[in-house]
């Protein structure tokens, strides 16, 4: 009798843990699926694991698609916005900048993806993206206002930029070359350290707006 007692008592313990753990989906391109890198060190497991360590009860989804644009962040976050996720990263448009793609496209685009997961009740936290100057400054400034005026229009918790973790080497790139792989594109494993250092507590402030 006793001794089914104590299972049962584990059975529920056990359910109760499963049932604490946050499920973040990390939705975005390349750089959220780790391009280049060994699995373990790529963009989502560092950040679990660095979520881990300041003491969240979490799991990350690798929702990263390389080459993905915001059209195909669309098309694909209804089957990603499972019943057990809880909580989502928008981390997409670096490749819309990289084709010249209308920033009205992209942002109705991200628009549906934050609508998506607003009739899910998931929380997000939208990670933005700077236009080079290249493509005019009507470009730039249609394409960088369209972040944080979504962020807003949610209320969805806002980073200006993937890197932002980069500090000041961002406009450096004899000191951004030491994070970066050999494309100048993709981050190198510690220049994922250092994106974390900024994504890493902008997630945990993700964490504590879930069941809020």
């Amino acid at each position: 009798m006793i001794r089914k007692v104590i299972l049962a008592t584990a059975v529920i313990f056990w359910a109760a843990q499963a049932q604490a753990e946050t499920v973040i989906a990390a939705l975005g391109d390349s750089l959220t699926q780790g391009f280049g890198l060994p699995v373990e060190q790529g963009f989502v497991p560092q950040l679990e694991r660095w979520l881990t360590e300041q003491g969240h009860d979490v799991r990350l989804i690798n929702a990263g698609v390389s080459g993905d644009t915001t059209t195909g962040g669309l098309s694909r976050v209804d089957w990603t916005l499972t019943d057990d996720v809880d909580a989502m990263i928008v981390a997409l448009g670096g490749n819309d900048l990289l084709r010249g793609i209308d920033p009205a496209l992209s942002r109705a685009n991200l628009d549906g993806i934050l609508k998506a997961a607003q009739a899910k009740e998931v929380d997000v936290l939208l990670v933005g993206m700077e236009a080079p100057g290249n493509y005019g400054p009507d470009y730039k400034v249609a394409f960088d206002a369209m972040y944080p005026e979504l962020a807003a229009a949610y209320d969805t918790l806002y980073l200006d930029s993937f890197f932002a973790g980069f500090g000041d080497a961002r406009e450096n790139p004899a000191a951004l070359g030491a994070f970066m792989q050999g494309d100048g594109i993709h981050p190198n494993a510690d220049g994922v350290g250092e994106i974390i250092k900024a994504i890493g507590p902008a997630v945990a402030e993700l964490l504590s707006r879930v069941g809020s």
